[in-house]
């Protein structure tokens, strides 16, 4: 008969120490997807913003005041469910927003910096 042997307390923590560094290798692969994609959001929010802040404006408001206070207005017109959340990038900061010359100019310093780290 053969007699039942347990695993030591060496082989359990040398597999726990195999886990944890495919884990880590997994992890940081990933930090780049995660990434791309914050960047996808910020763009799609972008332009779903621009359109949303100019039918603010067709309705008769400021294009000075609405990029002061966007949420106020999106709220005030209903345009958007979750205006807080449409107002932030991929990151979740709030967008850097102006209005001149009859459009709104919407920024992200995150994504500005992201794109620049793309093109090196």
């Amino acid at each position: 008969m053969r007699k039942k042997r347990s695993l030591t307390l060496l082989e359990i923590m040398i597999v726990i120490f195999l886990i944890t560094l495919i884990t880590g290798a997994i992890g940081y692969n990933m930090r780049g997807t995660l990434d791309r994609g914050r960047a996808f959001r910020t763009v799609q929010a972008k332009e779903q913003l621009q359109d949303l802040l100019l039918m603010c404006v067709e309705e008769g408001d400021k294009g000075n005041d609405i990029a002061k206070d966007p949420k106020r207005y999106l709220d005030k017109y209903r345009l958007a469910k979750n205006s807080g959340k449409l107002i932030q990038d991929g990151w979740g900061n709030d967008f850097d927003i102006e209005y001149k010359g009859g459009e709104f100019v919407i920024k992200s310093k995150i994504h500005d910096k992201y794109q620049e780290d793309q093109k090196k």
